[in-house]
């Protein structure tokens, strides 16, 4: 193939573009902004989980009270009518005597009861400082997720504006080549290696291999618009003063 030598040696402005695009694209997968939203939602999910969880055993414990309050009042209301009937002086002495034991044993029932109301109440109070710590912890990752998806937005639209101009200076790159060159070049490259590299102290820029004397020889009396290939990696070697022939 014969190709200008000075259009070759556009060549390697082609593959700066080309390299800095799959800088671009790799930079894009591992984003280190997109890593810690990321890390931060999962954070947040799990912490959602616990603030569910302790808000579960808040609605247990809120059950618990309401029954234990039911009973304590059932137990009162019990109490309180049988005083009425003591006091009232219309109470047989057998059946005084019963209201009497039934009011120990009242007394006794509502002090349990009681106690154990007081137990669930301390335990709700402590769950709620729990959920209150939860929930703030929740509060406080969703201020980091917000700050850490405007941090990854930003790093995407840097990303965008870099790639919009390489895309631009290929496309104005691209239109200078014979379709042959072109279409070589990126065989080349769809194999994942370097298109193009230019041809310095006897080593080719792609794979940085030296050349040998014998092939080097052989480069140095072809000519300049022979369009030449490392032997090693089939990257286009652009010739240039650089090259040392």
């Amino acid at each position: 193939m014969n190709v200008d030598p000075r259009i070759q040696a556009k060549l390697l402005d082609l593959a700066a573009v080309d390299t800095e695009l799959t800088r671009i694209a790799h930079r894009r997968r591992t984003l280190p902004e997109q890593e810690e939203v990321q890390r931060l939602e999962s954070d947040r999910v799990g912490r959602k989980d616990a603030a569910v969880a302790v808000q579960i055993v808040l609605d247990d414990l809120d059950r618990d009270i309401a029954k234990l309050e039911g009973e304590v009042d059932a137990v009162r209301k019990r109490e309180d009518r049988d005083r009425r009937l003591l006091e009232s002086g219309t109470v047989a002495a057998k059946q005084l005597t019963e209201l009497e034991h039934e009011l120990v044993s009242l007394n006794r029932r509502q002090a349990a009861l009681e106690e154990d109301l007081l137990e669930v109440m301390e335990r709700r109070e402590a769950t709620q400082a729990d959920y209150d710590h939860a929930g703030g912890q929740v509060d406080q990752i969703d201020e980091a997720l917000v700050d850490a998806t405007r941090r990854r937005d930003d790093a995407l639209a840097d990303l965008d504006t870099a790639q919009q101009r390489c895309d631009a200076d290929r496309t104005a790159l691209v239109a200078e080549f014979p379709d042959d060159l072109l279409a070589l070049y990126d065989r080349q490259r769809s194999g994942g290696g370097v298109g193009a590299a230019l041809l310095q102290a006897r080593r080719c820029g792609a794979c940085r291999i030296e050349i040998d004397r014998g092939e080097l020889s052989r480069i140095a009396a072809t000519a300049p618009d022979v369009v030449v290939r490392c032997p090693e990696c089939s990257a286009i070697m652009v010739r240039t003063k650089e090259s040392g022939l």
